[in-house]
């Protein structure tokens, strides 16, 4: 028999599903009762994986009723079906186009679902993310102070420190979270026995990328978007690209690599010798963020701590 795929097109108020090879198309409200009616038919069909895009939270309460059903969900990003669809040439673009697309998607490239965060996972990945937006909320606005009148200067004075004050609250909330759970507790550990990881990176990795010591280096590289894509043809040979993957983690790890190429030994080396090689400085940072990744992913699959991780590789 086919194998069966299904995808789905979120938006705010209606589902719109498509299933492959059979090509039968339904629709279904976004709500209890809708959600309900999804299950029920999705779970007649037996599909060997559910495709939906990352569409900034529709899909959240999606995942969750797919996910708590036992169905096999993938979160794809919607880059990817873009790409998908110009490769098939399908140009035009609806609802139901949609979902037919993500479906056509899903049966081709084999996506492999992934197992749902838990609710403590999912709640420390929401305070890590509330913490970010209030990270650059306030970067935003001592860019204004910059540029503002004396009036102006109080107004946003104002709003600076009570935006500093519920910084410091999220922050105390995911310590909580992060101490009250022995298994977090001795991830975050091993993760901040790297010189150049410190809370805030090794909480992100924690709520952003439960998948850490559990893949390859290759496969966690190319999940968080840190492995390079080459370009050429023929005699041509174009530039390497990084993409897609997962920004925040990307972000955090960019941050640990900085600091790692000046306080590591191991990975201030590893820039060194590719600054002597000719790398530009920018290639030289990636490669260490992935060489940090590739490292941290080696250290909570063992379990084993940076010193005694040196001390192997010495």
């Amino acid at each position: 028999m086919d194998k069966v795929a299904a995808g789905i097109d979120v938006s705010k108020d209606r589902l719109d599903v498509a299933v492959r090879p059979s090509g039968e198309r339904f629709v279904v409200a976004r709500n209890g009762a809708g959600l309900d009616d999804l299950v029920a038919r999705l779970k007649e069909l037996k599909p060997c994986v559910v495709v939906l895009e990352a569409t900034g939270g529709f899909e959240t309460v999606v995942v969750a009723a797919l996910g708590i059903a036992g169905l096999p969900v993938a979160v794809v990003n919607p880059a990817q079906i873009r790409a998908f669809a110009k490769a098939v040439g399908q140009r035009a673009k609806t609802d139901p186009i949609d979902a037919a697309v993500i479906a056509h998607f899903g049966e081709a490239t084999g996506v492999a679902p992934r197992p749902l965060p838990d609710a403590a996972t999912q709640q420390l990945a929401d305070l890590v993310a509330r913490r970010r937006q209030i990270v650059e909320m306030i970067g935003a606005e001592r860019q204004r102070e910059k540029r503002a009148n004396p009036r102006i200067k109080k107004s946003i004075g104002r709003l600076v420190k009570a935006l500093e004050r519920e910084l410091s609250s999220v922050e105390t909330d995911i310590d909580d979270s992060v101490r009250s759970s022995p298994a977090w507790r001795e991830k975050e550990d091993l993760l901040s026995s790297v010189p150049g990881i410190a809370s805030v990176i090794s909480r992100t990795l924690i709520a952003d990328l439960p998948e850490l010591g559990s893949l390859g280096r290759k496969q966690i590289a190319a999940l968080v978007g840190l492995a390079p894509f080459t370009r050429q043809s023929g005699r041509w040979r174009g530039k390497s690209f990084i993409g897609g993957g997962r920004p925040s983690v990307r972000r955090a790890l960019f941050m640990g690599a900085i600091v790692a190429r000046k306080h590591n030994p191991l990975l201030k080396a590893f820039f060194e010798r590719l600054l002597a090689a000719g790398k530009p400085k920018k290639v030289a940072i990636i490669a260490v963020a992935r060489k940090l990744l590739t490292i941290l992913n080696a250290i909570v699959r063992d379990g084993i701590p940076w010193k005694a991780t040196l001390e192997a590789v010495s």
